[in-house]
């Protein structure tokens, strides 16, 4: 079994890849927008973090949580969170043996990709990775088109004016 390293630092922010186990032309996650933004508070009420950033694609999520300062365990919110989503919608999706002797349902991949963000341009170039990613996958020529982003309270904030468009190079692997 492999053996998966995660960096457990109480009070740090995280970037974080979620997929769906099927992500070709899948777009459950925006389907059910509702049951999903349901399954953050859900796992928000139980064990707070705060979201910094997000982005809601067809087929995954990218976003970035800070924990309380005596709190690590970004992993049992995951779980929480997956599980309470797919609780919430109608089965009919395949499932494997696997998934099947696991009791699992098959919509989300098993792992999530996390990054400890080390310091403000780590923060600031993963927030703009985040809000750059619907234009990047095709999904609108602008970012401001996309309704499930965070940009849109950025841009209120006065960090992103509504025309903003990435211009460069993000030199780190973003979990994809």
């Amino acid at each position: 079994m492999t053996d998966y390293r995660r960096a457990y630092v109480p009070g740090a922010s995280w970037f974080f890849t979620v997929n769906l186990a099927e992500r070709h032309n899948n777009p459950l996650l925006i389907e059910h927008i509702g049951p999903l933004r349901a399954a953050f508070r859900y796992v928000k009420q139980r064990h707070p973090y705060r979201m910094d950033a997000v982005v809601i694609l067809p087929d995954h999520i990218h976003c970035i949580w800070t924990l309380p300062p005596d709190d690590a365990d970004f992993s049992t919110r995951w779980n929480l969170l997956k599980g309470h989503f797919s609780r919430a919608i109608a089965k009919g999706e395949p499932i494997s043996a696997s998934q099947t002797q696991r009791r699992e349902r098959g919509i989300w991949q098993r792992r999530f990709w996390e990054h400890l963000l080390r310091d403000q341009d780590d923060w600031n170039r993963h927030v703009d990775y985040i809000h750059w990613n619907p234009v990047k996958h095709g999904w609108v020529a602008r970012v401001v088109d996309w309704p499930h982003s965070s940009f849109h309270q950025f841009a209120e904030q006065g960090v992103y004016q509504d025309n903003w468009a990435f211009v460069g190079e993000f030199d780190f692997a973003a979990g994809e």
